[in-house]
């Protein structure tokens, strides 16, 4: 390991945190980490919710349970190591009907196995107890679920990458990718047109919206290919906060792959109401030239238009949003920064679920983070640092 010299691009919350591992877990190891942003945390990790996930929804075994079980107890570490905001808020999904309870029984049931701490299901006084302006059946409490600032994590964890000797270099794209028998090699430019070549025995990307892209030039297929969702936003005015105490969720309903409207309480005090999930126009292009899309919309095209709806009026918008808290009304919102998601789409038309990686020789691409991608970045950080960048 002594003298190898490690690339990633992206510097994001995943990338960040596979370079303070790499720089911590394998001393003799070089990182330099390429960012085209003049930024952390740019894109995905800077629009997000703040929510780190107790892992109640996701399969069990799948990556996405497992990481995320163990990137929240890392996360929480972190952040009282480095004097960060973690704040355990909480969170009930609330069910309206009796058809939404007995999917909160499979929840539940999910949420045990993967060993989610603290869950447990109450009835219409208990919803009040936790959320006194929530109206419910019932619903599932998960008290241990947190919210954090991801830039402030990724920010720090920079920080630790530099005092390391290692490299964040921002305002450094790459433009293109070739790897042979001794290692990898990213040719990346600037606005001045001045192009560098780095050289690197390997080179993992952690490129978030341009993932897809960037695995390419390393030689990957283009299946699955990333779609990105803008998601918007609105957010409570200051004398409205007081009806929301933590994060309060709707049961997913299976057949959508979004959740649809939720509302989430801030370190910093603000509450959202958010997201419903768009199109985002930022490769139209693109998304509209690869089949897996179609086949999407013809399955959805009704929730579709539904989320068009939802964005385009604040009082759809707060209808969405009286669901959970009856007492919300248009005049409580506010516009609100948008979020991003950058989703794997196969070419079949289906979302890829869990997390996903391949190799390519000297390059290993991260194909699809979607959420809780931020939550398990510091496991996600060390699975691939084990499995890529083994101790020697």
């Amino acid at each position: 390991m002594s003298g190898e010299h490690i690339g990633i691009v992206g510097a994001g919350i995943v990338g960040l945190a596979l370079a303070e591992w790499i720089t911590r877990e394998r001393p003799g190891a070089r990182v330099t980490v390429l960012e085209r942003e003049e930024r952390v945390a740019a894109h995905q990790t800077g629009h997000n919710s703040g929510v780190v996930h107790a892992g109640l929804y996701y399969r069990p075994g799948s990556l996405k349970a497992t990481l995320c079980r163990r990137g929240t107890a890392l996360l929480r570490d972190y952040c009282a190591e480095r004097e960060l905001p973690y704040e355990e808020a909480g969170k009930v999904l609330v069910a309206r009907n009796a058809d939404e309870e007995a999917r909160l029984d499979r929840i539940e049931g999910t949420a045990r196995e993967n060993g989610v701490p603290g869950v447990r299901r109450v009835g219409p006084d208990g919803l009040r107890e936790i959320e006194p302006h929530v109206r419910g059946t019932g619903g599932l409490h998960s008290p241990h679920t947190a919210i954090t600032d991801f830039v402030a994590i990724a920010e720090s964890l920079a920080d630790d990458v530099r005092r390391a000797g290692g490299r964040v270099l921002l305002g450094t794209p790459v433009i293109a990718l070739r790897q042979g028998a001794g290692g990898a090699e990213a040719l990346t430019g600037d606005p001045r047109g001045e192009r560098v070549r780095h050289r690197f025995d390997t080179l993992i990307v952690c490129g978030g919206l341009e993932t897809d892209r960037l695995a390419r030039m390393a030689g990957a297929g283009d299946d699955p290919r990333i779609v990105p969702f803008r998601g918007t936003y609105h957010e409570l005015a200051p004398e409205s906060r007081h009806l929301v105490r933590g994060l309060v969720y709707p049961v997913p309903d299976p057949r959508y792959p979004f959740l649809g409207v939720h509302l989430t309480r801030h370190v910093h005090g603000e509450v959202t109401a958010g997201p419903n999930a768009l199109l985002d126009r930022a490769r139209l292009g693109e998304t509209l030239r690869w089949p897996g899309f179609w086949r999407l919309a013809r399955r959805h095209w009704a929730m579709g238009a539904a989320e068009m709806a939802v964005s385009a009026s604040p009082a759809v918008f707060a209808r969405q949003a009286r669901r959970l808290v009856p007492g919300i009304t248009a005049r409580d919102l506010r516009p609100a920064p948008s979020g991003v998601r950058a989703q794997a789409l196969a070419r079949d038309g289906s979302l890829v679920d869990d997390f996903a990686l391949e190799t390519h020789d000297r390059i290993v691409c991260v194909r699809n983070a979607p959420s809780p991608a931020a939550t398990s970045s510091l496991a996600i950080a060390e699975y691939l640092g084990e499995k890529i960048v083994p101790a020697r």
